[in-house]
């Protein structure tokens, strides 16, 4: 049974609430998550990820009446956590999802730290699919990437589509938000290689082993001028079918794969 002090007190049920307010910005306005330095992760999963890690959770809301895996979540979780129940109309107006377990929580942002000597980076360049984004960052904490940078001109990766797609990556990589100088100062020493659909080698040839970062391009508008300038060579993904391209979250996650599965044969 769940801590009965979760509804000590009565679910808030005006849209005008304070915390409903901040939620709702926070879900829908990426200038309100730069201002507050917090996003807003639903559902169980990212919940026992994020209460896992370092990141500070500065509410939690729960429906008056969540999903049974909620109610097992809630009651295993610290009770003096800042609970609060939520109207069940109300909450469902807040959540990104079309079945909402009945749980969300707003976490204040932290950069994990870089390894000192990084040797692989990701680096995404015009990357505007919310879908995508989230693909990618799932894919890099699970090949082992080190860190990804994110130029201007990307989506935001804590929007809360890219969040979801994430599953739970943004607790455990490190996501940098960085100009292109600052970007440029990190990958220097590392070869850079852009995934080209016309790329000069085949990604089953490459030499991943050496320290390195793979910049991935938007579907739409490729790279741009800036980050074309840190390249030094290209890898394209070998396809028998007649399909004409990968999207960026696909291609991104072959690539990153290849390396580490390269390094790994390297040790083995």
């Amino acid at each position: 049974m769940y801590n009965q002090g979760m509804n000590s007190q009565p679910p808030i049920t005006s849209p005008q609430n304070s915390q409903i307010q901040l939620v709702r910005k926070l879900l829908n306005q990426p200038k309100a998550r730069q201002k507050e330095g917090a996003f807003v992760a639903e559902g169980v999963r990212l919940l026992e990820d994020g209460l896992k890690s370092e990141f500070a959770v500065r509410a939690i809301l729960r429906k008056e009446h969540p999903s049974p895996r909620a109610l097992e979540f809630l009651a295993q979780i610290d009770p003096n956590l800042p609970i609060t129940s939520v109207q069940d109309k109300l909450f469902e107006s807040l959540s990104d999802t079309d079945n909402p377990q009945g749980v969300l929580a707003v976490f204040e942002f932290r950069i994990l730290p870089l390894p000192q000597k990084p040797s692989f980076l990701v680096v995404l360049d015009q990357l505007r699919d919310p879908g995508n984004m989230g693909t990618i960052l799932r894919s890099a904490e699970a090949a082992g990437v080190e860190g990804v940078l994110l130029p201007v001109g990307n989506t935001d990766p804590f929007a809360p589509k890219v969040v979801r797609a994430g599953m739970g990556a943004h607790f455990r990589l490190p996501i940098l938000q960085l100009p292109w100088d600052g970007i440029s100062s990190l990958t220097q020493g590392l070869e850079v290689f852009h995934a080209d659909m016309d790329g000069v080698q085949s990604c089953w040839k490459a030499d991943f082993r050496s320290p390195l970062a793979l910049l991935i391009g938007g579907e739409a508008a490729g790279i741009s001028p800036e980050g074309r300038r840190l390249v030094t060579s290209s890898v394209r993904i070998p396809m028998r079918g007649q399909t004409e391209s990968l999207n960026a979250g696909v291609s991104a996650s072959v690539l990153m794969f290849e390396v580490m599965r390269q390094r790994q044969q390297d040790q083995a």
